[in-house]
């Protein structure tokens, strides 16, 4: 029957999908994540990025001329560190750092990210703020791939396969 081929069919497709999603999906948001820290670490770098006077007025208490391109350089290393998986779990923390610190303009700033006080209106700034949160949930995906424990010495045994 026409009905019971198209099926399988259709069935031998979506087993073909679901297993290029699960060989290909975590390296993507790897390297995609990556992209972005390096890209907007290195407008930070250069001076040319178009927060950095909502970095300056969020953190006041440090020098602007010194902190945004420090803040750069860390959003490169986790950049680097998530493209060619170095150091990944040094590197993760800095990365929830960093995103849990985009967080400050919401409570240091709330003028500047909610319309009116509102905390249901937000600002542009707002806005850009809490997409963060986005970061931060594949940012968890990606650390729930690391293996889990300290670099194992020679006697000790592989935990089993999943």
């Amino acid at each position: 029957m026409t009905i019971n081929r198209d099926m399988d069919r259709l069935r031998s497709f979506d087993r073909w999908f679901s297993e290029f999603l699960r060989t290909w999906s975590i390296p993507a948001l790897r390297i995609s994540l990556a992209i972005v820290f390096i890209w907007f670490g290195a407008l930070k770098v250069f001076g040319v990025t178009p927060v950095a006077d909502l970095v300056a007025s969020t953190v006041y208490w440090f020098d602007p001329d010194w902190v945004v391109p420090a803040l750069g350089v860390v959003e490169i290393v986790v950049g680097l560190g998530l493209l060619f998986q170095v150091a990944m779990r040094a590197v993760l923390g800095l990365f929830f750092l960093q995103m849990i610190g985009t967080f400050l303009v919401l409570v240091l700033q709330p003028d500047v990210a909610f319309q009116d006080g509102n905390p249901l209106l937000l600002t542009v700034e707002g806005e850009f703020v809490v997409k963060n949160l986005v970061l931060l949930s594949a940012g968890m995906v990606i650390g729930a791939t690391v293996e889990t424990g300290w670099p194992r010495s020679a006697d000790e045994k592989e935990p089993p396969a999943k």
